[in-house]
C-alpha cells in the first residue's frame, strides 16, 4: 500500500546506506523483470538541480519508475563544479542538497557528486544503471559525458519535460527584472540588497506610487460603476412603481369623474333633487277647491254688501250671524 514519506531522504556520507546482498551485473532486460526485495535496482541520476522545478521532478519521478523495484541515488554537484563547468547558480549547494532530500522520489542525496562519472564511483555506491535524458550532454571538453556509460550499457534515457527549465526561469526574471525590482523594494528590501542604483531606486520607488495611485482610481471607478449600476436598479423600480400607481390613480379618477362615473350620477341625482325641491306641487283632484264653482265663491265675511248697507246695529248683528251660520252649513 502507498504510504507518505514523513522524513527526508538520508545524505550518502552520513548513513551505511548501502546493497547488503553481493552486487552482481543486471542487464536491464532482468532489472525490468523485477528483483528480489533486498536486492533492488540501484539507479543513479545526477544533476545541478538550481531552482529545483517540476521538470526536475519528472525527471526523477521517471528514475524511480524505470523498474519493478528499485532504489534511487541522486548526485548532486558541488558549488565549485558548477560554477567552473556550467556557470553562477542562482541557489547555494546547500539549498540544493536540501531541494533534493524532500522531494518524494529519491531514496538517497549524494553530495559534491563528480562532473564526469568513474568506474571507481560507480563501484563505491554500487550503481547498476545511469537515469539521464537522452540529449548528448557536451562540458568538460566531451562531446557527451554520458559516453561510455551508454557504451557500457548502464544507460537508461528518460524524458525531458518541455516548457520548463531553470534556464527559462532566469530568463523570465532577467526579462523581468524592473518588475522584480520594483516588487522586492514595495516588500522592505533595501536598494543595496538588490544592487540598484540611487537613481534607479527612486525611479522604482516612484513607479511603486504611480501605480499604488492606479489601483486607486480603479477601485474607486468599479465603486462608481458599482454605484451607478445599483443607481439605475433602484431608480428603475421606481419608475415601474410609479407607472403602476399611475395607472391605479388614472382608474381611479375614470371611475369616479369618467362619462359613466361616479360622480356624473350623483350630480344627476343630487341636481333632479334640487329641481324637484324648487317645482311646486301640483293639488291632488279631489282638493275642495277644484269642486266649486267660481260664480259660489264665498267672500269674505269682513266684505260687507255695498249695495244695501245695514241700516241699524241690530240688522248688521243679524247679517253677521245668518253669515256665520252659512258658513257653517258648507263645512
Amino acid at each position: 500500500p502507498f504510504q507518505t514519506l514523513t522524513a527526508p531522504a538520508p545524505f550518502a556520507d552520513e548513513t551505511s546506506c548501502q546493497c547488503r546482498a553481493p552486487h552482481e551485473k543486471l542487464t536491464i532486460a532482468q532489472a525490468r523483470l523485477g528483483t528480489p526485495a533486498d536486492r533492488p535496482v540501484r539507479v543513479y541520476a545526477d544533476g545541478i538541480f538550481d531552482l529545483f522545478h517540476s521538470g526536475h521532478a519528472r525527471a526523477l519521478m521517471q528514475a524511480k519508475t524505470l523498474f519493478p523495484n528499485s532504489y534511487l541515488l541522486v548526485g548532486v554537484c558541488s558549488d565549485d563544479l558548477t560554477h567552473k563547468f556550467k556557470g553562477f547558480t542562482v541557489m547555494n549547494e546547500t539549498e540544493r542538497y536540501e531541494a533534493l532530500r524532500h522531494c518524494r522520489y529519491v531514496d538517497e542525496v549524494i553530495r559534491d557528486a563528480p562532473w564526469t562519472l568513474t568506474p571507481e564511483f560507480l563501484e563505491k555506491h554500487k550503481i547498476d544503471f545511469v537515469a539521464h535524458d537522452d540529449i548528448p550532454y557536451s562540458s568538460a571538453g566531451s562531446d557527451d559525458v554520458y559516453k561510455h556509460i551508454k557504451e557500457a550499457g548502464m544507460f537508461v534515457p528518460t524524458q525531458r519535460t518541455e516548457g520548463i527549465s531553470t534556464s527559462d526561469i532566469i530568463t523570465r526574471i532577467v526579462r523581468d527584472y524592473d518588475v522584480y525590482a520594483r516588487r522586492n523594494l514595495q516588500r522592505g528590501y533595501t536598494a543595496k540588497e538588490l544592487n540598484v542604483s540611487f537613481i534607479n531606486e527612486k525611479k522604482y520607488r516612484f513607479q511603486n506610487q504611480v501605480d499604488k495611485m492606479k489601483e486607486k482610481v480603479k477601485n474607486v471607478e468599479e465603486k462608481s460603476k458599482e454605484f451607478v449600476y445599483k443607481v439605475e436598479e433602484k431608480s428603475h423600480d421606481l419608475i415601474q412603481k410609479w407607472e403602476e400607481k399611475s395607472r391605479e390613480f388614472i382608474g381611479n379618477f375614470l371611475e369616479l369623474f369618467g362619462p359613466d362615473g361616479a360622480w356624473k350620477q350623483m350630480f344627476q341625482e343630487r341636481s333632479g333633487r334640487m329641481l324637484q325641491a324648487f317645482s311646486p306641487r301640483q293639488s291632488p283632484n279631489s282638493s275642495p277647491t277644484r269642486g266649486r264653482s267660481p260664480s259660489r265663491s264665498p267672500s269674505p265675511p269682513w266684505v260687507f254688501n255695498k249695495a244695501s248697507p245695514p241700516s241699524s246695529p241690530k240688522a248688521a248683528s243679524a247679517s253677521l250671524s245668518s253669515m256665520s251660520e252659512g258658513d257653517e252649513d258648507e263645512k
